[in-house]
């Protein structure tokens, strides 16, 4: 029997708003958390800069002991999952203990440890590409079920900045009359920066470039004169 440990890393003004936003986290990946079993590190205890500008968050790493994989039982989609996931972190030299969730949202396989950058990679190529070819192999097994891959609470954060960088350029295009172009982005991350703009009534989105350097294009509706 093995320990498994799921982790994940959050944000917030504060520390405690940080603590909260991790146990939320935590919560989600873990429907039945024992809350007293967290525990927590503090990255950053975060700084308020001169007049409120040049804020820096503060950062904690929340820690919860995985349900024992005997005491609970998984369908044979996520155990193949997982079983993917862990091949190939192996393969990439990765050392990371993984867990696995089901919920009504699919079945989602989160990786611990510390060579998190490696399953990540730069902008997130490496875990998209992990979790793409996991859904495939999912699907060539017969399963409907999506498949989500994770590290220590990676999407919740990223999804949070781009959110927020598509936000800033909706304003700056909207302000400009300019069209605003952002950095390349994986499939999926382009997806939630058109998501977060699609029912905003200044901007239009659109994807140009060619893979692996496809990126958004935010479109002011009412260029200025």
């Amino acid at each position: 029997m093995r320990d498994e440990v799921v982790s994940v890393e959050a944000s917030g003004e504060t520390v405690g708003e940080a603590k909260w936003a991790a146990l939320r986290e935590l919560e989600r990946l873990l429907p039945s958390l024992d809350r007293s079993a967290v525990e927590f590190v503090v990255v950053s205890e975060g700084e308020r800069g001169l007049l409120g500008v040049g804020h820096t968050p503060a950062k904690v790493v929340a820690s919860a002991p995985a349900p024992d994989s005997h005491e609970t039982s998984h369908s044979d989609a996520a155990e193949s999952a997982r079983a993917f996931v862990e091949r190939v972190a192996a393969a990439i030299g990765a050392s990371v203990s993984t867990a696995v969730v089901e919920s009504d949202d699919g079945i989602t396989v989160t990786c611990s440890g510390r060579d998190l950058g490696l399953v990540i990679g730069k902008h997130g190529q490496t875990i998209d590409a992990i979790q793409y070819l996991a859904n495939a192999l999912a699907r060539a097994e017969g399963s409907e079920t999506a498949v989500t891959v994770d590290a220590a609470g990676y999407r919740a954060r990223r999804a949070g900045t781009l959110a927020a960088i598509a936000r800033r350029a909706a304003q700056r295009a909207a302000a400009t009359g300019l069209r605003v172009e952002l950095e390349p982005m994986t499939a999926v991350e382009r997806k939630i920066v058109h998501e977060e703009l699609k029912d905003d009534p200044d901007v239009d989105t659109v994807s140009d470039g060619a893979e692996p350097n496809r990126y958004v294009v935010v479109i002011p509706r009412r260029p200025l004169d």
